[in-house]
């Protein structure tokens, strides 16, 4: 596969003006999610049916890694957490759960009292030490574009006290680092390093028995050393199949067990057929078209009131009604609702006639707009570029598509070090289940971390990282609302994003397919799935 980007023809005829959404959608299920953007990728789909005792998983994005540090998307964190674990979970309800740990308890404002399991163990046999721990906490602080890291205020740092006991510290109050320390995967000491881990040893009911990273490909054994619960399937395969159509028709022939991010229309057609049940719950993810903040002061999308007459320009109800058929709800704060301190902080307005005169008033004439975004990114994001595109070019601005392949480079486009670009399709997961640790990843970056390109699309404003600071450090809970609830209003009078939605959380399998309990994380355990015929 080439990691190089597939750019859409910029004059196609807009949606708005001969097609309906849903017919577009329609053509994409049916011929690949390109339509009209070249295929994307040449990589196979999966081959054979999965044995008695094989559990076949179709992803829609390459999996490039096992460990966690930079490849964060909802499935691959499924897999990842089979096979590595956190000192914590987020389960059920959003509630934290221990998993390494059984003890995580704050003993004063700024100390956290931890102890590990007796008995956890890695896949080798070699027990999980607290030196692990701080050495995970180590790399993790290592790593460059990582967007965990812009969750946390700060790391925290591992004084031991026992064999098996130690003492998180930080600087300032940090209320929620049980909940944050649940992204924090824990390898063997010796073993672990700042780049992402392809392979190796962990704790998990799951280890590794083949790999092929590039192509995206896994197969999984049941851990006989697992410290718990056993999982109750006997082998996991893990495949990765780009063209939702191709994933469709393997689920339908048995080919596939389960796949993940399924588009409403493709839902729609599994629905009711025999042998495939859907699953659909609320999510924690907001989707977004978000603004480059990386622009130089002049330029039209350094400008706030500039960002939010474009705004203006996208039919956000038709995206919702005919493009994603009623899946998701548009964002009416800058986090998804769902979220615990999540508020309302406004709305899309549809107004081209304004769009229009604002930006002829602001003396923005003749813009192009660049929008890029990695295939797979979420469901139907090729057709709600493409509709989008249509709308601009209702009010005379020039849109061009660059769509990259999963594995690419856009890791690099999003840190501003490779192309310059305006808009990006971007989805960021609620991994904790509350508002701060998501608007801290996306809207706390400070000019440190800029030099080092680990803030999220160059978001800077100092006033607006100054009180999320505040607020990630208050430890009384109701003072620690109202301070977000205000700095939320704030965020969103910046206008970050084009448009924005919070989708929900669907997937298929096959009935015999059991116990797969689906987290608004979109993601489940999966050592607890069984399987039935």
């Amino acid at each position: 596969m080439t990691p190089s980007p597939h750019h859409a023809p910029p004059d196609r005829p807009s949606p708005r003006e001969h097609l309906r959404r849903r017919t577009l959608l329609r053509l994409g299920a049916l011929g690949g999610t390109g339509l009209a953007l070249g295929p994307l990728s040449a990589c196979a789909g999966p081959t054979g049916a999965p044995g008695p005792g094989t559990l076949t998983l179709g992803l829609n994005r390459s999996l490039v890694s096992l460990d966690n540090k930079l490849n964060q998307f909802d499935a691959a964190v499924t897999v990842q957490r089979a096979v590595r674990q956190a000192l914590t979970r987020i389960g059920p309800g959003m509630r934290v759960q221990p998993v390494l740990a059984d003890r995580f308890a704050m003993t004063g404002p700024t100390t956290w009292s931890v102890r590990l399991r007796e008995g956890v163990r890695y896949s080798d046999g070699s027990p999980v030490t607290v030196e692990d721990v701080a050495t995970a906490l180590e790399m993790y602080g290592k790593v460059n574009g990582s967007f965990l890291l812009g969750l946390f205020p700060e790391l925290p740092t591992v004084e031991k006290t026992g064999e098996r006991t130690f003492t998180l510290h930080t600087e300032r109050p940090v209320p929620v680092l049980d909940r944050l320390m649940a992204n924090i995967h824990i390898t063997p000491a010796a073993a672990n390093r700042p780049e992402e881990l392809q392979s190796g040893v962990g704790s998990g009911p799951y280890k590794v028995i083949e790999a092929n990273s590039g192509a995206g490909e896994y197969t999984l054994a049941r851990n006989p050393r697992y410290w718990g619960r056993p999982a109750r399937v006997a082998t996991v395969r893990v495949r990765f199949v780009p063209e939702e159509s191709g994933r469709v028709i393997a689920l339908r022939s048995g080919e596939l067990d389960v796949v993940d991010t399924l588009t409403p229309d493709s839902a729609e057609q599994l629905t009711g057929l025999p042998g495939v049940t859907v699953q659909e719950t609320s999510g924690a993810r907001i989707n977004q078209l978000f603004y480059n903040f990386r622009k130089k002061p002049g330029e039209p999308l350094a400008d706030p009131r500039v960002r939010r007459a474009l705004t203006y320009a996208v039919d956000g109800d038709a995206l919702i009604q005919d493009v994603l058929t009623d899946s998701a709800e548009e964002a009416r704060g800058v986090v998804p609702l769902a979220l615990e301190g999540a508020i309302r902080t406004g709305g899309y307005t549809y107004d081209p006639g304004r769009a229009k005169s604002q930006l002829k008033a602001l003396g923005v004439e003749g813009l192009r707009i660049r929008i890029i975004w990695e295939s797979g990114e979420f469901a139907a994001d090729s057709s709600v570029m493409e509709a989008v595109a249509g709308m601009f070019r209702d009010i005379g601005v020039r849109a061009t598509l660059l769509q990259f392949e999963p594995g690419g480079d856009i890791l690099k486009w999003r840190q501003g070090r490779a192309g310059d670009w305006d808009v990006i399709g971007n989805g960021f997961p609620g991994t904790t289940g509350q508002a701060l640790t998501s608007l801290q990843g996306m809207y706390g970056g400070t000019p440190e971390r800029e030099r080092t390109r680990d803030t999220y699309m160059g978001y800077v404003v100092p006033d607006v990282q100054r009180r999320l600071e505040d607020a990630a450090t208050e430890t009384d809970a109701a003072a620690r609302d109202r301070k977000l609830s205000a700095v939320q209003h704030t965020i969103w009078n910046t206008w970050p994003s084009l448009w924005a939605f919070a989708p929900k959380t669907m997937l298929a399998h096959r009935e015999r397919v059991h116990d797969l309990g689906l987290l608004q994380l979109n993601s489940y355990d999966l050592s607890a799935v069984r399987l039935e015929g």
